[in-house]
Parts: structure tokens; C-alpha cells; sequence
């Protein structure tokens, strides 16, 4: 997660979480990084290297930034870039030939119109900087407050502010248009400072904010999924899963993304099976399908006069019946086609053939030795009677 959510130290408040020591510049620690495969390469002879950097900012927002001054810049250095109006302050994430790379995967012309780097930061920027990602938290709790005050349909979700201090940006979720001509006059009054409201999608803020999925992980529209694609409940009814919101929705409230991870692997085992709605005609009635295996290739079908009883076909099988029955011929019942199923009792038996000792020879109860008191005490009478 984030540096603000480590475990801080006491004194000179560097964090512990991730070890970088405040390197990683306050937050979004490994968060849609790219690894830069081409750093231990040089250029061919008289070629210059590429004249762009990507630069990240708050909560993995990353743009693109052409170094006109020729400064040398590596990944992790603090840069003032140009903004309107003023500066911004942002962190190198990435440099040399991959950022064309990048540039080209996000639909910028690498030779086009590219906003410029102006310097290194200096300790005073980096100073304001900070005063100002430290205002952030509780103007948050002010504007929603604002926000609720006006009843707006409406959530503040993040602010950030601009590197020189002179402008905020509030990010906002909503499902419908929102005036907030008057908002943004309480918030310049409030706040005095430059205001711009920028709306973002569901899945956008959770990709900002972060978090952890139904998996145990980090959610990956905040560590590597940078494009969103649409999901449908097709999605979810391709791979038999049942269609209930609280497992298939995400953090954001939408459909999770990783539905459409194995969608194209499904897609191709369905070509060779049968519809789900296929019905097999007999002489002993009429079946419907149940239930379909698809990377077993099994295909369970039941009597429409006798549902709870089903039968375990092969897909193969299921479209010879399937073919007999276009040609007007009817078998004569589905238990001819079952598949026999070993029992699990039979399938499972595990036979020691390397000679080892029984996982449960600790189980077994240790037999109680006899005690030899009796016996001693029995030895002074044997004495006594043998000096008589």
C-alpha cells in the first residue's frame, strides 16, 4: 500500500513499512511501476537518448515530461514540472527508451507538444510540497461536510494538491450530473485557493485509492491494470458462476475485473460442447441439461418428468444422440449412454511402496508396563523363609 498507511518512525517520522526510507516520496509505493529492462543497455553510436520522462504523482497518476534542458534525471529524483499555472512536484518513475515505449501505449505522439521539466527540485519545494499534502486530510472532511450540506448526489473522494501549493483538485464519484457552481464558490471561500473539480469513474477510485480484493491481495487496478474493459454478466453465466452481486462486485461496486481474465479459455472449451439448452429426444421420454463440465467434457442430463434424477453423459456422445435426433430417430432411454463413475473410495487408495511409517503410529495408545513393586516386596519374604 501506501507510505501515509506504513508504520512510521518516531523521530524522524521515515517509514518502516517499506523499507525505503522516504524514497519513495510519501506515497504510492510500487504502484504501477514498470521495470526498466533497458537500463543496463547503451545506445548505438551517435544515437541521443530520448528526451522524455514519465513522472509520477499522487496516487500512481503519471504524465509525460520532455527534459528540454538536458538535466540529468534518474528514476527516484524529486523534478518541478510545468503546470497551469505555477509548478507541480512529481517523482521520475521511469526514463529513457521505454518511456517511448509507454508513451506510445498511452496514445501520446512522442513527438508532439509535451509539457517541460523546469529543474531539480529544491529543498524549498520539496518543503512546500509537503505543507500542502498535509492539508489534504482535513480539507477532505470539510468538503464532503460542504458536500452534504448542499444535498448533493455527490462524493468527495480525494484531493490533490498542486506541487507549488496554489491549486487543489477534487476528485468526485457520481451517478448523475451534479450542478456545483455553488459548491465551488463555498470551497473557494472555505478554502482559499485555486478550485477544479475533475469527476472519475467508479473503478478510477478505487484504482486511486486502493485496497484489498476478495483475494487477499492488492487490488490490481492499483498495482498493474491500467486499461478498463467493460464486464458483462456474460462473463460470469460462460464460467457457471452463480450470478450474485456481493461475490461478483468489486471494491468500486461494479463487476470485478479479473471476470474477464479466463473468459477467452472458457470461450474456447465451449466451442466443442454442446448449447446448455440442447434437448436429447428418447423412447422413454424427453431430457433437458442440467449441468455442464466444461473442461471435463461432461454433460449431465434428467427426464423432464423426473428432474432430481440426472445422468452423467460425454460431450461426444451428447452429439451423436443430438445428430440421431435431427434424422428423426429416438434412442431408446439416456442409462444406455451413462458414464459409470469409479467411487472415490476406489479411486483413492494410496499403498505404502516406499516403506514408510504410518502418519498415524503416533496415534496409537502405549501399552501400560506392569509395575515391579510387588515383586520387590515379595523378595524379604522368599528371604526369610529360605533361612528357616
Amino acid at each position: 500500500m501506501a507510505c501515509t498507511n506504513c508504520s512510521t518512525g518516531s523521530k524522524d517520522g521515515t517509514p518502516r513499512g517499506c523499507k525505503n526510507n522516504g524514497t519513495c516520496g510519501t506515497d504510492s509505493c510500487n504502484k504501477l511501476t514498470v521495470f526498466d529492462w533497458l537500463s543496463n543497455m547503451s545506445l548505438p553510436g551517435g544515437q541521443a537518448p530520448f528526451d522524455c520522462v514519465e513522472v509520477r504523482f499522487k496516487n500512481g497518476r503519471k504524465e509525460f515530461y520532455r527534459n528540454t534542458e538536458n538535466i540529468s534525471l534518474s528514476i527516484g529524483d524529486i523534478v518541478a514540472t510545468e503546470a497551469a499555472p505555477g509548478h507541480d512536484i512529481g517523482i521520475i518513475s521511469l526514463t529513457g527508451e521505454l518511456v517511448k515505449v509507454q508513451m506510445k501505449k498511452k496514445g501520446v505522439n512522442p513527438d508532439g507538444e509535451v509539457p517541460k521539466i523546469y529543474r531539480k527540485a529544491s529543498q524549498k519545494d520539496i518543503d512546500v510540497w509537503r505543507e500542502a499534502r498535509e492539508r489534504e486530510e482535513p480539507m477532505k472532511v470539510i468538503a464532503r461536510e460542504l458536500a452534504i450540506r448542499l444535498n448533493l448526489e455527490m462524493k468527495i473522494s480525494d484531493i490533490e494538491f498542486q506541487g507549488d501549493g496554489s491549486k487543489a483538485t477534487f476528485y468526485y464519484t457520481a451517478n448523475d450530473r451534479v450542478d456545483f457552481r455553488q459548491l465551488i464558490k463555498d470551497y473557494a471561500r472555505e478554502f482559499s485557493i485555486r478550485i477544479e473539480m475533475k469527476q472519475v469513474g467508479f473503478r478510477q477510485e478505487a484504482a486511486r485509492l486502493g485496497g484489498i480484493g476478495s483475494c487477499g491481495r492488492e487490488l490490481c487496478c492499483s498495482t498493474w491494470l491500467t486499461d478498463f474493459r467493460s464486464v458483462n454478466t456474460s462473463a460470469a453465466r460462460y464460467q457457471q458462476l452463480s450470478l450474485n452481486p456481493q461475490k461478483l462486485a468489486g471494491q468500486c461496486g461494479k463487476l470485478k475485473c479479473c471476470l474477464n481474465y479466463e473468459l477467452d479459455t472458457y470461450l474456447d472449451a465451449l466451442k466443442g460442447l454442446p448449447d446448455i439448452d440442447t434437448k436429447i429426444y428418447t423412447e422413454k421420454g424427453d431430457a433437458v441439461c442440467q449441468k455442464v463440465d466444461i473442461f471435463k467434457g461432461l454433460m449431465w442430463f434428467s427426464y423432464t418428468d423426473n428432474v432430481a434424477h440426472w445422468h452423467m453423459i460425454e460431450a461426444a456422445q451428447v452429439k451423436e444422440i443430438v445428430s440421431l435426433n435431427k434424422q428423426k430417430k429416438r434412442i431408446a432411454s439416456l442409462e444406455e449412454y451413462v458414464l459409470e463413475v469409479v467411487s472415490e473410495t476406489e479411486e483413492k487408495q494410496y499403498h505404502n511402496t516406499v516403506g514408510q511409517d504410518s502418519l498415524t503410529r503416533f496415534d496409537k495408545p502405549k501399552k501400560k508396563k506392569r509395575s515391579n513393586n510387588n515383586n520387590k516386596k515379595r523378595k524379604p519374604s522368599n528371604e526369610k523363609n529360605a533361612k528357616k
